[in-house]
Formats: C-alpha cells, sequence, structure tokens
C-alpha cells in the first residue's frame, strides 16, 4: 500500500471517529430531555453506523458512514405528576439513553480516533525519513 492509500484510510478512520463522537455528544447533551407535550416522546438515542467501502483509484479499504439510526430500546417511565410533560397518569418519559453507555463509547471513539492519527504520523515519519535517507 502506497502512501497516499494510507492515509486515505486513516482520513476515513478520522472522519468516521469524529461523527461517532459527534452524535454520542448529541445523546449526553440531551440524556435528561423530556418531551415538549404531556405524554409526548423524549429524545430518542442515536447511533452511527459504518461500512467499509474500497476507494477504487488506490485500491485501499476506508471507512464509510452508512447513516445515524435511532435506537428503538424503550424509554423510561417515571412517575412525577407534578411535571408538564407528565401523561394523565402522572408518568413522564425520559430517554432511552445511558451515560455510562454513551461516556464508554466516546472513549472508544476517540481510542479509534487517536489510533488513526498515530498511523498517519507514522506515514509521515516514514516519508520524511526515507527523504533524509535520499539526500
Amino acid at each position: 500500500m502506497d502512501l497516499k492509500a494510507s492515509l486515505g484510510v486513516s482520513a476515513s478512520g478520522l472522519r468516521a471517529q469524529s461523527l461517532r463522537m459527534r452524535v454520542i455528544a448529541e445523546n449526553l447533551a440531551n440524556q435528561d430531555s423530556v418531551a415538549q407535550t404531556p405524554g409526548g416522546d423524549p429524545y430518542r438515542r442515536r447511533v452511527a453506523s459504518f461500512k467499509a467501502e474500497v476507494d477504487r483509484a488506490t485500491g485501499a479499504t476506508g471507512v464509510k458512514v452508512q447513516g445515524i439510526e435511532n435506537d428503538k430500546s424503550d424509554f423510561t417511565r417515571v412517575y412525577q405528576p407534578g411535571h408538564p410533560a407528565a401523561d394523565k397518569d402522572g408518568y413522564v418519559l425520559k430517554p432511552n439513553v445511558n451515560g455510562l453507555v454513551e461516556t464508554a463509547d466516546m472513549k472508544a471513539a476517540q481510542r479509534s480516533y487517536e489510533a488513526n492519527l498515530n498511523a498517519i504520523e507514522a506515514a509521515k515519519s516514514l516519508t520524511m525519513r526515507t527523504i533524509d535517507l535520499l539526500k
């Protein structure tokens, strides 16, 4: 694999993990959001999905965003009869966002992002060493 292909693979990984971190940050920011109307649905957790894609120009396999889907898991019901978003029985639906899961996902995305940065740095370093040897 040549330098351009390896940089392309790492760059696609950076873009994918950056998007993943933005989606996770949105989930964390909305973990306490409730519906605007009584009995309405609160914020629904979102999850980014990816797929492998071959770059026809270089032949390298990179990462492409397949989509951002809503998590279909159930909302949590909390009894708060005085809350403006409570239904007729006094229950408020809370988002299906688990802060611990999101934090673990964020850490994994951060580590993947760092790994791609390290791969780019290694390719750059090898290129610079090769140029130095050719001098």
